[in-house]
């Protein structure tokens, strides 16, 4: 039986999105600092929420039925979880000091003639390590500003060596709220979107180190950088344990016990401290997680009434083949992320429907999760009104419009993707129906 398809239905998620972006765009013509982070996007999701029951067909109570249903979905759940053991991992990791030595020893590395791409690959490693690209944006900022300044470097040129490189690891990083919703969202392994976007990204960060080798200039890293090597252990074991293919909580859990035996020794903490600081590290994903709930309930209202179905048969007209199906899918993320200027957000509006999407055309879900993450990586990167731009000049006292010209990585990442995806590369050799090399 063919599902129905109503435009009507998708008014409740047109809601949410003119009502987050519109306030944002209120504050930022008033000069308001963060205009798009004013209005906390679970608010705007609840708006969508009652107009999702007062549009839909059925009793309340089956209404009810249908959004708890969506909350209480699996993979949103899961997702949920993994939130708050990778803002636990954080919060232990940067209180005992792993952020600073990290900083400091990759600086204490780098050859004067490489300053440049060496702060783009000091970022890189850090937002890996740390899955997000504004705590880098935060730690790393401050000293690329220092370092521009004793080298007589341009102060954006720094800056966006910095964003891009934190762009880089918040992609690729296991721990990133980007790479748990791209993969939940898809019902895919990160470590099998983690090979296919490396395949990817890596081209785009050699093409923009190329760039800085030109760019850069000649001077003298800050001295005096103290670090000890053993606070960095805990980023490091996260990638390890990640890519053996340990299970994403364990993965966590070990990260998080690690971090806090080295803190104990070091006196960094007491154990008390530590449970402090874990529980900080969940409050700090108190918006997304809260957000994935409602988004999953509105999602499931949505789907319900026809709305996915509706869309889905809209963006289908315009695709031929899996070429066609995975540039719509980077279309759509991409067109979320500007109206939420939130990489994070608009994977979870988008990945539902790009799942149907790829699932229509025999697009590969490691795929169509990689790429949902490229584009809204892209995005979120460029767009002067987010949060990693807007926070960057806020640091450096600078307008992010004077940092978007010397995105290097962005750019080059948006062309390989799209080149990639003409290409159909990396290619996805099958051995059945259910496990895959990239290859």
């Amino acid at each position: 039986m063919e599902q129905k398809k109503n435009p009507l239905a998708l008014l409740p998620l047109i809601v949410f999105l003119v009502l987050f972006l519109g306030v944002g765009i209120y504050y930022n013509v008033k000069g308001v600092e963060m205009a798009f982070y004013q209005l906390p996007a679970p608010i705007a999701a609840i708006a969508g929420i009652i107009i999702a029951f007062i549009i839909g067909k059925g009793s309340f109570n089956d209404k009810m039925s249908t959004f708890i249903k969506g909350v209480g979905d699996q993979d949103i759940i899961t997702m949920c979880m993994i939130y708050l053991l990778a803002g636990g991992f954080s919060a232990v990791a940067n209180a005992m000091g792993a952020v600073d030595s990290t900083v400091n020893f990759g600086l204490s590395m780098i050859p004067v003639q490489l300053i440049l791409p060496g702060m783009f690959v000091i970022a890189a490693f850090i937002a890996t390590a740390m899955g997000t690209s504004m705590g880098t944006i935060a730690a790393v900022v401050p000293i690329a500003i220092g370092v521009a300044t004793k080298t007589k470097l341009p102060l954006a040129v720094a800056v966006a060596a910095v964003v891009g490189g934190a762009m880089f690891g918040d992609n690729l990083s296991m721990i990133s709220d980007t790479t748990i919703a791209a993969t939940r969202t898809q019902g895919v392994k990160m470590r099998d979107k983690f090979i296919m976007n490396f395949k990817i990204a890596l081209p785009a960060a050699v093409f923009t180190i190329i760039i800085m080798l030109f760019t850069g200039t000649k001077g003298t890293v800050p001295t005096e950088l103290e670090y000890n090597f053993v606070k960095i252990i805990p980023y490091l074991s996260i990638l390890i344990f990640a890519l053996l293919g340990l299970n994403v909580f364990i993965v966590l859990i070990l990260g998080i016990l690690l971090a806090g035996i080295i803190g104990f020794m070091d006196g960094s903490f007491t154990i008390m401290e530590f449970a402090g600081k874990i529980y900080e590290g969940f409050g700090s994903m108190q918006e997304i997680f809260i957000l994935s709930l409602l988004i999953g309930g509105l999602a499931a209202l949505i789907a319900k009434d026809g709305g996915i179905a509706y869309l889905l048969d809209r963006v289908n007209r315009f695709i031929k083949g899996k070429k066609g199906a995975e540039l719509g899918i980077g279309i759509l993320v991409s067109i979320a992320d500007i109206c939420t200027a939130n990489n994070t957000v608009a994977i979870v509006i988008s990945g539902p429907m790009a799942k149907d999407i790829a699932q229509q055309n025999d697009v590969d879900l490691r795929r169509s999760a990689s790429i949902l993450d490229i584009f809204s990586c892209v995005c979120q990167g460029i767009i002067p009104y987010g949060a990693q731009l807007l926070t960057a000049g806020a640091i450096a006292q600078i307008s992010p419009m004077e940092i978007m010209p010397f995105l290097y990585y962005p750019y080059f990442l948006a062309i390989v993707t799209l080149l990639s995806i003409w290409f159909e590369f990396p290619r996805i050799k099958k051995k059945d129906n259910i496990d895959v090399d990239i290859v």
